[in-house]
């Protein structure tokens, strides 16, 4: 009798090792978190306006699009991304007038 090839009331329903792998095939959300804070910290010095969303983004995908948790790395990322955005779009306002000064 061959009790893997058909006979469904011995074989497992599920993988041995299911409860073991990650259940995403992306990164992790403490890398996640990771990322968005060195993107956010990197958006200060350079091109703000596209590493502030991108700092936001992974550090609401970290939290779980949740602000409960004690997830620090992505609270900050969200933080210091939306203020990255805010000051590249005040400098991007900025550079419009004909002073090409801050305001």
């Amino acid at each position: 009798m061959m009790t893997g090839y058909g006979n469904t009331s011995r074989t497992r329903k599920t993988p041995r090792s299911r409860g073991r792998m990650r259940s995403g095939s992306g990164p992790d959300r403490a890398t996640l978190g990771i990322i968005g804070l060195v993107c956010a910290i990197a958006g200060f010095f350079v091109l703000g306006i596209i590493l502030g969303p991108v700092a936001v983004v992974a550090g609401w995908l970290s939290m779980g699009r949740r602000w409960a948790g004690s997830n620090i790395p992505a609270v900050v990322a969200v933080a210091l991304g939306a203020i990255d955005i805010v000051l590249a779009l005040v400098w991007l306002v900025g550079q419009g007038t004909p002073g090409n000064g801050l305001f």
